[in-house]
């Protein structure tokens, strides 16, 4: 029995947000793996690229909102250049990072950064990665 996932498949209004947020439809993946193969980051991530959009295919939206691998996302776009659909995988982990941060779900708390570490950190670090990591 062979069993086709699509988007009637799917009725989920966090996957909906997602596609709307960052413009990409999950659907046109069919998993080839070069998104992973070319993510300078991939060592640092919890589930691989190509693993997040499965998820989002799947309706385990949950899922990928709590992994580590979105906000590892360096967005250096290597992923959309080795995409033979051309989907950009940086665009689909900031819309999960912003629903994970609307939903409560923080990666980095700043008030648990020791001062020394913000005192020595550059003002610009400091905002790009507060932008990254909280509302």
């Amino acid at each position: 029995m062979r069993v086709t996932i699509n988007k009637s498949t799917i009725q989920n209004e966090v996957l909906q947000r997602v596609e709307e947020l960052s413009g990409q439809d999950v659907m046109k993946c069919y998993q080839c793996g070069n998104c992973s193969a070319g993510c300078p980051a991939a060592g640092a991530m919890d589930r691989l690229p190509n693993e997040i959009i499965r998820l989002l295919q799947m309706g385990l939206i949950e899922e990928a909102l709590h992994s580590r691998a979105i906000w590892y996302c360096a967005a250096c776009l290597q992923c959309q250049a080795r995409c033979p659909k051309g989907i950009d995988l940086a665009r689909l982990t900031e819309a999960l990072r912003t629903i994970a941060l609307e939903k409560g779900i923080q990666h980095v708390e700043i008030v648990d950064l020791p001062p020394e570490t913000l005192a020595e950190m550059p003002q610009q670090a400091f905002i790009g990665g507060f932008r990254k990591y909280s509302i």
